[in-house]
């Protein structure tokens, strides 16, 4: 117990105070910037990575399968990273991460690999990853869509919406389909 003099005196000016012992921080969506990661995922540890990273930080992870052949991916990639990077469209949702997944990496087990896991059947192919999970329901493989700066916006704004609630993971059922 303390006594007046001790409570008067040097201790005083020591007092520890809850507000003072704990620093707040803040995850508000303001603050998270969307980001494009600068080297092609090129194995599966690297897009396990990439998932693991999105689903600590809740920021949904879109990723462009593609192979170094494909000219209409190098139509759509630029198209994507511009919709991203410059026009920031996603960061008023919470922000997006965006990789490019090579298909045809040696160390992608080829079609029947990776790719065949996540129902990627055509090439260019987004598909967003939140919580860790594919999001199957909304995976994007038609090239009229992935051409259209329009239809872009508003698909890369709803999976920024997502921020952690998945939803669209949807039910992989193979080669059949739904």
């Amino acid at each position: 117990m303390l006594t007046p003099i001790a409570r008067h005196g040097a201790f005083s000016a020591m007092r520890i105070t809850r507000s003072s012992l704990c620093k707040s921080f803040s995850t508000s969506p303001a603050l998270l910037k969307n980001r494009i990661y600068p080297s092609t995922v090129r194995s599966e540890s690297e897009l396990e990575t990439l998932t693991l990273m999105s689903a600590s930080t809740r920021v949904p992870l879109i990723t462009l399968w593609m192979t170094n052949w494909c000219a209409s991916c190098k139509v759509v990639s630029p198209l994507i990273r511009s919709l991203i990077q410059d026009e920031k469209i996603g960061e008023s949702s919470g922000g997006v991460s965006f990789a490019e997944v090579e298909m045809d990496s040696p160390d992608m087990g080829g079609l029947a690999g990776l790719p065949l896991r996540y129902g990627i059947n055509s090439i260019p192919t987004l598909l967003a990853f939140d919580r860790q999970e594919p999001q199957i329901e909304t995976k994007v493989a038609r090239l009229d869509d992935l051409k259209s700066k329009e239809f872009l916006r508003k698909w890369i704004e709803t999976e920024a919406a997502r921020h952690g609630s998945g939803g669209a993971g949807g039910t992989f059922r193979g080669l059949f389909g739904r």
